[in-house]
């Protein structure tokens, strides 16, 4: 059971009091998880629920709901050394929404976690005050901790698919909690109740779904199945870590309206987000945070209107923007690029004379779903890619986007029609005759942890990928080095493992063994819908300039109309299986014809900037342009 799967766990088990063999030399897990060593001594100070340590109780007014002081969060046994969190305070009045932005790293998720004490295993917390619904929360026992967590706070973890158990379907992952804290009276109540939350959360063909297991359901699909099971027991309060991350747009819109709902029935929401559109539609209250601290603090319209803090700028500055297409994103530090990895990389294989890199033509592929029908998901879907090219497909979660991409890729073959790589088949050979040229393509998987030996390093990882023409270890270990360069991670990080990263640091290893082999196509599914603003430009800016210096050809899918619209230069748009729109992609984004089109680029979040932007190179107008009927 991995840590985020633990932490889902903890939330819905009210008598989970012991902790789960892992097997032989697998330490035990300790109930809250974190808070592996006594409290420093001191006379002002007292032991609080498994390692949290209280002084100075801070007196929290009858209107808010959660009031925190000093919060600190360390690490390891070097306390100093490991601090994530440094001096954390904020408090939440009922129906209010507070957002937490920052960097990959910068502790935002780890003070979400600590809020339900799930900060994690070798961590220890400190605060001088910390009251839920009136109460001294750092007084409670575990078994006070086990009543309040799921019924009155829930938690919506960020990668979903580590998350669910994959051995169950996704329905008894979101009513057991229900039966757990006996909310319903019996298992017909249960099934009903948990279709009502699937179809709640715009779950399609809810009944279906909920006897699905968690890889048979798309990306944003499996996302908002782990909304599903967070809102199941109505909680007063709500911590959603990244809730849209690899949702489409249409649904993100759904999600955050949902959200809103939850807020209007006087609901409070904690938003940890990347994502600062979303952000300022959805927060009265804003926390900028890096590298553990505070940076900046305020009501979410004054933050995004008149940031105070450099760091603040930098983040609104690498939002792409439909009147910046194709300008670099990342500040002139963060744009680095390792010359000797560039340098070596040989030219990719020439296609046929004036002839396409990658061609689909006609694609068709069905699945057979639990209930034994046959279902089309990809229905004649064709285009080709040129070299230096690349071509964006967007579309709903469960459009067939990703299975577009996988048909590419040739790990699932069509029913129907084909794909030819440099003028040569591809899917229609065999697995054998495709290996030798399988190096020509890679791919970068929307789930980076999920895609990852969790027992190997990075360094492994990055070896493994790497092609036999560099037979020698030092070559080998250059090689690695000048990867790790090139997507912004310190040479150190090959000696870590996967679990040991953050997300937007597994996203880029992700990448980094993507280039590895130099292919010629790199098919990206999701690549940046994990990373926060400042890591998703620098990656957009690396995607840029790997295309302009080796002529390398992107097939982009991602739900981020920006996104796409900021790299690509056609477009596919899909909905249901069916492209229903392609072009150059100003053509299709600014002047949509389809109306799923229109419906797309109408439920982008738009950045709220007032007039009076910070930024002279920036247009004032951060929108997408309205679209008229």
């Amino acid at each position: 059971m991995g840590r985020a799967a633990r932490c889902r766990a903890r939330l819905c088990h009210p008598r989970l009091v012991a902790g789960t063999d892992a097997g032989p030399g697998h330490r035990r897990l300790r109930p809250l998880g974190h808070g592996d060593r006594a409290a420093p001594a001191g006379p002002a100070r007292r032991q609080g629920v498994a390692g949290m340590t209280a002084s100075h109780p801070v007196a929290a007014s009858a209107s808010e709901l959660l009031r925190v002081s000093g919060l600190r969060v360390s690490f390891g046994r070097d306390v100093p050394a490991g601090t994530a969190v440094k001096g954390v305070s904020f408090s939440l009045a009922p129906g209010r929404c507070l957002a937490i932005v920052g960097e990959s790293g910068s502790g935002k998720s780890v003070t979400a976690r600590s809020l339900v004490g799930l900060a994690g295993r070798n961590s220890f917390v400190h605060t001088d005050g910390f009251r839920f619904a009136g109460q001294d929360v750092s007084r409670f026992a575990e078994r006070d901790w086990r009543r309040l967590r799921g019924r009155q706070i829930g938690f919506v973890l960020q990668d979903a698919l580590v998350s669910l158990d994959p051995l169950r379907p996704v329905g008894q992952e979101i009513g057991e909690g229900l039966l757990l804290h006996g909310a319903v009276r019996d298992r017909a109540e249960l099934a009903e109740r948990v279709t009502a939350l699937l179809r709640l959360v715009h779950v399609p063909e809810p009944e279906l779904k909920a006897r699905q297991l968690p890889h048979e359901l798309s990306g944003g699909q499996r996302q908002r199945a782990l909304i599903a099971a967070a809102l199941a027991l109505d909680p007063r309060l709500l911590v959603a870590d990244e809730p849209t991350t690899a949702l489409d747009v249409t649904v993100q819109r759904q999600v955050l309206d949902l959200l809103e709902e939850t807020r209007a029935r006087g609901k409070a929401l904690i938003i940890i987000s990347h994502d600062l559109a979303v952000v300022s539609r959805m927060a009265d209250d804003v926390l900028v945070m890096r590298h553990g601290e505070v940076v900046e603090r305020g009501p979410a319209a004054q933050v995004f209107a008149d940031p105070r803090h450099p760091y603040t700028r930098q983040l609104l500055d690498a939002v792409p923007s439909a009147h910046a297409r194709g300008a670099r994103l990342a500040p002139a530090s963060a744009r680095r690029l390792a010359a000797t990895a560039m340098g070596r990389a040989p030219a990719p294989p020439d296609p046929a004379p004036d002839g396409p890199l990658l061609r689909a033509e006609g694609l068709v592929k069905r699945f057979r779903g639990p209930d034994r029908v046959l279902r089309t998901v990809v229905r004649g879907v064709s285009f080709e890619l040129q070299r230096g090219e690349t071509l964006g497909i967007v579309g709903e979660s469960g459009s067939g986007k990703s299975t577009v991409a996988r048909m590419a890729l040739a790990l699932d073959l069509p029913d129907e029609g084909a794909v030819t790589l440099h003028g040569q088949p591809w899917t229609r050979l065999s697995e054998r005759e495709r290996r030798p040229r399988r190096r020509t393509i890679s791919f970068v998987y929307q789930d980076p942890l999920s895609s990852f030996d969790p027992r190997w390093t990075v360094g492994r990882i990055l070896d493994d990928a790497l092609p036999f023409t560099e037979p020698t270890a030092a070559a080998r270990q250059e090689r690695i080095t000048d990867l790790l360069d090139l997507v912004g991670l310190p040479a150190a990080t090959q000696a870590r493992r996967p679990l040991e990263l953050s997300g937007g640091q597994r996203q880029r290893v992700a990448i980094a063994r993507a280039i590895a082999p130099r292919p010629a196509v790199i098919v990206c599914d999701e690549p940046v819908s994990a990373l926060d603003v400042s890591i998703q430009a620098q990656i957009l800016d690396l995607l840029a300039d790997l295309k302009a210096q080796l002529g390398v050809s992107y097939l982009f899918i991602s739900h981020d109309i920006g996104v796409v619209h900021h790299l690509s230069d056609r477009v596919l748009v899909m909905s249901e299986g069916q492209v229903v729109e392609a072009g150059e992609v100003d053509e299709v984004f600014l002047r949509p014809q389809h109306p799923y089109t229109r419906q797309l680029v109408a439920a982008v979040p738009r950045l709220r900037v007032q007039p009076a932007d910070h930024s002279p190179h920036r247009s004032k107008e951060r929108p997408w342009p309205a679209i008229s009927d």
